[in-house]
């Protein structure tokens, strides 16, 4: 069971892992041991809230395909155990990510002095480069 929160858990049969020998370099025992972990889930086909579904559905995230598929490599750690823990709590944290509600930005005005100064900024700057003319003989 995967808690998301106090009232939506997942069920070990909703999330498919799968070991795969991690990538990149760290000599004989990568290329030997398969201590990675693939982790599937089928966002469409759960059973979490259509509240969570909408909302995971909505995210423009890479680890999340057309058809409602999160897939998650987890190969960081030396061990099966700890892959698939990291992979698990990276699940987690997507699902409560997209639940959480963004705050609304209001649109603010910039200061009357801030104004003033990047204006007088501007004038200095240009004064400056009208300085960098050919000399004159």
């Amino acid at each position: 069971m995967l808690k998301i929160s106090n009232a939506v858990e997942l069920a070990d049969w909703e999330i498919e892992i799968t070991q795969i020998r991690a990538q990149g370099a760290g000599g004989q025992n990568v290329n030997k041991v398969a201590s990675a972990v693939h982790l599937r889930f089928d966002i469409l086909h759960s059973s979490l809230p259509p509240f969570y579904k909408e909302r995971l559905m909505a995210l423009s995230d890479q680890r999340i395909s057309k058809e409602g598929i999160v897939v998650i490599k987890a190969q960081s750690f030396r061990t099966l155990e700890l892959n698939k823990e990291d992979a698990l709590n990276r699940l987690r944290e997507l699902i409560q990510g997209a639940a959480k509600q963004q705050k609304a930005r209001r649109p603010t005005r910039p200061t009357k002095g801030s104004q003033t100064r990047r204006v007088d900024k501007k004038t200095h700057k240009g004064k400056i480069k009208a300085l960098r003319g050919k000399v004159q003989p």
